[in-house]
């Protein structure tokens, strides 16, 4: 067993660092030494998940061991993780979806954190098995997962802006491409401007986009957006429900029609058919933040022919995609290191959160 330091949420909305032992990989597990780990708004939230354990499910390092069933990868190879981890034999990950994986899935079964491979087993906290969020753990000195849930690093990047991919810079960008499949030359529009509406915003840039609008009630994360490709702002109020006016200010940008695409990046259900407003007539509107809450859409919204789609991590292949994303990475056009805003100590994991709920970063890493 191998000590290591970690987060641990007590289910009851409390965290603490604490010692926890992980054992030695077998069969198809590798021991990762994690050097960087996102700081989410999921992270947050699992401290209300009703049970205890290890914190983090954004994460990048280097292969400390391996079981004797790995085949793709060797001690020192640098990794970054994902948490939507494959099995590739069952019907989803057969037809391509690998990311809604029926097998490992840490959401499409309803579950909020998954019962993944080895959990229960692999680590212990005070003598008692503790599980890791997503299968994953990353907010962890050493975590061990499973050989699929690696993508070996190919390219030079920092372990921070590694570290990032595994969620954020995956959901937004993947949502434009893998899921929308926006088109060159087309209208975007994007509601919210943090971490995940950064890299919708990219992504759009990316994809060839001709305007990209972001509408965001934080004048600092709208200056944000232009630096990652927004070409126009809007400054919505808070008073204004369900962003009425500031569809009308879009529709007002897009020739009277809406834009072509637009995408819901603020988590916030009240704003759930907000997409649906901005868009033209057979248009896409994109909900990306992973509203789960019931809510009420005025059918008039979708007059006519409009399309909503709600993918799961940018509907991502993490062997095919993660790939693609370091090699944009490497030729500059996937902006990642200026996206971490700023890095922390696990001790200061309460200071990461607080500017993160703040708004102050676009993303906090933290640095092992």
């Amino acid at each position: 067993m191998i000590k290591s330091l970690a987060a641990i949420a007590d289910g009851k909305g409390n965290f603490s660092i604490h010692e926890i032992l992980v054992a030695e990989p077998q069969g198809d597990e590798v021991l990762v030494e994690i050097k960087a780990a996102g700081v989410c708004h999921t992270d947050w939230d699992s401290q209300w998940w009703g049970k205890p354990l290890v914190m983090g499910h954004e994460g990048a390092g280097i292969v400390k061991q391996v079981g004797a069933n790995v085949k793709s990868l060797k001690v020192g190879d640098k990794v970054m993780l994902n948490w939507a981890i494959p099995c590739y034999q069952c019907f989803q990950c057969q037809e391509g979806n690998q990311h809604i994986c029926e097998r490992n899935s840490a959401v499409t079964a309803g579950n909020k954190i998954s019962e993944g491979h080895a959990t229960f087993t692999s680590t212990t906290f005070n003598d008692t098995p503790i599980e890791r969020a997503f299968s994953l753990g990353t907010m962890s000195e050493y975590t061990l997962v499973r050989e699929a849930a690696c993508v070996k690093m190919h390219v030079e990047m920092p372990f921070p802006s590694a570290a990032i991919v595994g969620c954020g810079v995956m959901t937004g960008y993947g949502s434009v491409v893998n899921a929308a499949k926006v088109k060159a030359g087309s209208s975007v529009v994007v509601l919210g401007s943090g971490g995940v509406g950064l890299n919708v915003i990219q992504g759009a840039r990316i994809s060839g986009a001709g305007k990209i609008i972001a509408v965001d009630i934080n004048p600092l994360r709208l200056e944000m957006a232009k630096e990652y490709g927004a070409t126009h702002t809007v400054l919505a109020e808070k008073s204004d429900k369900g962003l009425t006016e500031a569809a009308r200010v879009v529709k007002s940008m897009t020739n009277g029609r809406g834009a072509d695409y637009a995408f819901e990046c603020t988590a916030i259900p009240e704003l759930g058919a907000a997409p649906l407003a901005m868009v033209r007539n057979a248009g896409m509107a994109v909900q990306v933040s992973g509203i789960e809450q019931e809510i009420v859409i005025d059918m008039n919204l979708f007059e006519w022919d409009k399309i909503y789609i709600n993918p799961l991590y940018g509907k991502t292949r993490p062997q095919i995609d993660f790939p693609i994303l370091q090699d944009l990475y490497a030729k500059g056009e996937l902006i990642l290191d200026k996206m971490v805003t700023r890095t922390y100590s696990l001790d200061d994991l309460s200071n990461a959160f607080a500017d993160m709920h703040a708004g102050r970063n676009a993303k906090g890493v933290i640095l092992f």
